[in-house]
């Protein structure tokens, strides 16, 4: 009898271990399109004007990524609707990596409590890829402003109810939320809200004694306290600032105090991982340089260079944070 044999046994054999052999190959490569980017021109769409923070910030790294990548940085200014149209259009973007987004405090963490129908979600829609600086935002006043400092304004506020005139950039928008955050560390208290279009617009009622207060970004209104034309009363950040060491910060009259903002940029939601990993090495990179550090510092910014893991928990942190305080208040969305 001729000896047992199981026949097709080696062929069928050969062909499991050449499937595993693509499947193990194919999960040690890298995506092959993370290995040749960039090879075009890679946009960065700015939700702001041209001189807004964000736009100085990525005009200054643009060429030194440049350097490094070997294909340009566009900037694309996209304004509108409080910055909603800019991250509207990035959401909407391919996720390939040649689309970059600015986002900040106010359109990212603040504005998704205050809208009712804001046309992007900040956690589902986007990848965090890096937050480059951090801010802290001057609470001022006009030079009649029956107060001189954080302590006299909330007496004020308290004992004159209504009276206390505040001016902001816009209904539910970051520095309206600054201030509420004030009137609820100070205990509550009443004042009249006057949302403007723009800062020119701001600063010129404020000069004039139009309105008592405001709370708004370092750079904007630096020209005008050098001239005395307004006074700052205290910065939001924890602690004093290097530029403007004689300035207290708000938690030194109301402990705990702290509303800083952060601008940083994001992808579309499904961007490769190793090509997120590429742009915050490249981000980080550019926005050490001594030139960026030195504009940015003059301006209010603090550079900050940290993973996109990192600035997801920063972002989900503040979503939570600004949303609660939204609820507390009894704020309606708009």
């Amino acid at each position: 009898m001729a000896p047992f044999q199981c026949r097709g046994r080696e062929p069928v054999m050969h062909r499991l271990f050449g499937v595993l052999l693509i499947v193990v190959a194919g999960a040690s490569v890298p995506d092959a399109s993370a290995q040749q980017y960039p090879t075009k021109p890679i946009r960065f769409i700015i939700p702001f004007p041209p001189g807004d923070s964000l736009d100085i910030m990525s005009r200054l790294i643009a060429p030194h990524m440049l350097e490094r990548l070997g294909r340009p940085i566009v900037v694309d200014n996209r304004p509108g609707a409080a910055g909603q149209l800019g991250l509207t259009l990035g959401a909407r973007a391919p996720a390939d990596g040649y689309t970059v987004i600015g986002g900040q405090g106010g359109n990212m963490v603040v504005q998704p409590h205050t809208y009712r129908k804001l046309p992007y979600d900040p956690l589902r829609d986007f990848v965090p890829v890096a937050v480059s600086t951090t801010n802290y935002l001057a609470l001022i006043a006009s030079p009649n402003a029956p107060f001189s400092n954080v302590k006299e304004l909330v007496a004020y506020a308290k004992g004159n109810k209504g009276k206390l005139i505040f001016a902001s950039n816009g209904e539910g928008g970051f520095p309206h939320m600054s201030m509420e955050m004030l009137r609820v560390a100070a205990g509550l208290f009443e004042y009249t809200h006057i949302p403007y279009k723009g800062t020119g617009d701001i600063m010129n009622d404020l000069v004039s004694s139009r309105v008592d207060t405001t709370i708004l970004g370092i750079g904007s209104i630096t020209p005008f306290v050098k001239a005395g034309r307004v006074r700052m009363l205290a910065v939001t950040s924890p602690n004093r600032q290097d530029l403007w060491p004689g300035i207290p910060s708000i938690a030194e009259v109301l402990p705990g105090y702290d509303s800083r903002g952060w601008f940083g940029y994001v992808a579309p939601a499904g961007t490769p991982k190793e090509i997120v990993a590429i742009l915050n090495r490249e981000i980080n990179r550019a926005m050490s340089m001594p030139d960026v550090k030195e504009k940015l510092n003059s301006i209010g910014l603090t550079v900050v260079t940290e993973s996109p893991e990192y600035f997801a928990r920063l972002l989900k942190s503040d979503y939570e944070k600004y949303g609660k305080l939204i609820r507390d208040i009894g704020f309606k969305p708009q």
